[in-house]
């Protein structure tokens, strides 16, 4: 569809747009042609380098949404623990980057809903600590998370994510346990490889992230338990840019009543992730 077509679809004006004001992210993008996304490609299968391409599931989806704003996608590969404050100062138009709607994200950013993840626990194999997600197995032990992530905040003193809940740090104190020890790394990839090299003792990660991981470790990684703080993952949009943010809803809904959501999830291995609508802000 030409830009000028489907701006006049959605109601919003070709001509006077700014920046910086609500109504003119999405002309802008229009009269660029392209719609700059941040990720961080270093989290398979949903966004991951083969060579120098960034492939992946967030990736394909990327580009299927790009299309339906008649604009095409330029990816940029971002350290996940700066792709927000960089969204922030309007160095990017919009990050798709395995971004868990949360109640403290929503404070500075929209949401447009795409996929349900939880957390797993990624272990050696054979599991030879007995860990598991639930309880306090963890307590005492090095886990290795990658920085920014739900994760992160989880293994923290305060979990932001979680407002007036406690952490599995305090629930390990409060039990006489020593705290889990948190190894921070700046991809997933690391923290995989730190747990595999014995540096850690197990990773908390999403669960798309996590089966992929075991998957390709070669024998070496398993899920142990099953997932938990189950999420939404969404496409995150600058408040200021409401248009943009109501023209990509309208895209992914109609990625997900034509078929296209549903043969992405497929090829990527991701169907009991796939989520039957798209909402906006939908955290609980």
């Amino acid at each position: 569809m030409a830009a000028a077509a489907f701006i006049a679809l959605l109601g919003v004006p070709a001509t006077g747009a700014c920046r910086n004001t609500s109504t003119g992210a999405l002309g802008r993008i229009q009269r660029a042609g392209r719609i700059l996304i941040a990720t961080d490609a270093l989290y398979p299968p949903n966004e991951f380098k083969r060579g120098d391409q960034i492939v992946g599931f967030d990736v394909d989806l990327g580009n299927a949404l790009a299309r339906k704003l008649g604009v095409r996608a330029e990816f940029q590969d971002v350290r996940f623990d700066t792709i927000l404050q960089a969204l922030d100062e309007g160095k990017y138009d919009i990050s798709l980057s395995s971004f868990t709607d949360t109640r403290e994200r929503e404070s500075r950013f929209d949401f447009v809903t795409y996929f349900s993840a939880g957390t797993m626990l990624l272990v050696p194999k054979g599991n030879p600590r007995r860990l598991r997600p639930d309880g306090l197995s963890l307590c005492g032990k090095k886990i290795a998370v990658e920085k920014g992530t739900t994760q992160e905040e989880e293994l923290s003193r305060k979990d932001a994510t979680r407002p007036g809940t406690g952490t599995r740090i305090d629930a390990c104190r409060s039990a006489g346990r020593p705290a889990p020890i948190r190894l921070s790394y700046d991809d997933q990839v690391a923290a995989n490889e730190a747990l595999a090299k014995g540096r850690a003792d197990a990773s908390l990660t999403d669960s798309p992230s996590a089966v992929y991981g075991a998957k390709e470790s070669g024998g070496r990684l398993q899920c142990a338990g099953s997932p938990y703080r189950t999420g939404l993952y969404g496409v995150a949009v600058p408040k200021r840019s409401s248009d943009l943010r109501d023209a990509i809803f309208k895209a992914m809904k109609t990625l997900m009543s034509d078929g296209t959501y549903r043969r992405l999830t497929t090829q990527w291995g991701l169907t009991s992730g796939a989520v039957p609508d798209t909402r906006i802000n939908a955290a609980e």
